[in-house]
């Protein structure tokens, strides 16, 4: 398992049914490697994975591993109530032929530092799958603290990447400060991507790339090339799509930006709705806006 560029947290389409588009699924990820991402996380937040039952995310995995094959690593997301689910999950994933884990804590109860590590652990040791910790305190309440992740870095040989979703770009220095080149470290919120960069992230859980695979990973690579002259002009006409990533609504945003862009549904599972009124007019203006001003790629020298 290679943790580096950019590797879409997939969304998962719904026919009219609300039922998975498993045929959609197959096309977009196909669509998703061939703009040049290097790796595909199923079943994340921007997944649905809540909504999803077990066969559902089972199927989900196989369908994706099947046309992806070698050309690039499926990572499947473990979140799940209790520890037991989560590491029957995990162990799915493998049987599957998953090539990561990207490990979520507990959904709803936030434990302390000696349960969550506890609830980590297990998944990790679980199984023989390069592991990806996921902290994201702004929405799931427990934050790994660079102290914390450089003590499950020292206990567990295969947790081997961060996923830092904290907003705050000093977490990516902090983590390096203590464990050098030990974890890749990859940021997991899309209007940050340009700064963590320069601080020393190697990867990015993109959400934003469902809709913009070309754009996000030729940002991606300006930036790691530290061209951040060229780099900052893509982003600044980015930011706007970008910064839809990190609202509670960003899994109907993304989605509508999919749709608008012929890159997808917008399509949902309840609890979450569609938007409408006032918060749907406001999206599409902005993604109107985007489109009139969308950049020419070849204005930017490849990487």
């Amino acid at each position: 398992m290679i943790w580096n560029g950019v590797m879409p947290a997939m969304t998962t389409a719904f026919d009219k049914n609300l039922n998975v588009d498993h045929a959609f699924m197959a096309k977009h990820a196909q669509q998703l490697i061939e703009a040049g991402c290097t790796g595909l996380v199923m079943l994340g937040s921007l997944g649905e994975a809540a909504t999803l039952e077990a066969e559902e995310k089972r199927d989900i995995l196989s369908n994706v591993k099947s046309v992806v094959g070698k050309n690039a690593p499926v990572v499947a997301a473990i979140s799940a109530l209790s520890t037991r689910q989560a590491t029957r999950l995990a162990e799915m994933a493998a049987d599957l032929g998953c090539d990561g884990l990207m490990v979520l804590p507990p959904y709803v109860y936030q434990g302390d530092w000696r349960e969550t590590k506890h609830h980590i652990s297990a998944i990790f040791r679980s199984t023989t799958l390069s592991c990806m910790l996921y902290n994201n305190p702004i929405a799931y309440g427990t934050d790994f603290t660079p102290e914390q992740i450089a003590e499950l870095a020292g206990e567990h040989a295969n947790f081997e990447a961060v996923k830092e979703s904290s907003a705050d770009v000093r977490r990516v220095s902090a983590i390096r400060a203590l464990l050098g080149d030990r974890l890749a470290v990859f940021v997991g919120v899309d209007d940050v991507i340009l700064e963590a960069c320069a601080a020393g992230a190697c990867g990015w859980i993109a959400g934003l790339v469902n809709a913009f695979p070309v754009e996000s990973v030729q940002l991606f690579n300006l930036c790691a090339a530290a061209r951040f002259a060229e780099a900052t002009a893509l982003y600044r006409w980015f930011l706007p799509l970008l910064r839809m990533d990190t609202v509670p609504k960003f899994v109907q945003l993304i989605k509508l930006v999919q749709e608008l862009a012929g890159m997808g549904s917008a399509r949902v599972r309840p609890p979450r709705l569609e938007l409408a009124g006032e918060e749907l007019d406001a999206a599409k203006a902005t993604f109107e806006r985007a489109l009139e001003q969308r950049p020419k790629l070849a204005a930017f020298a490849q990487v």
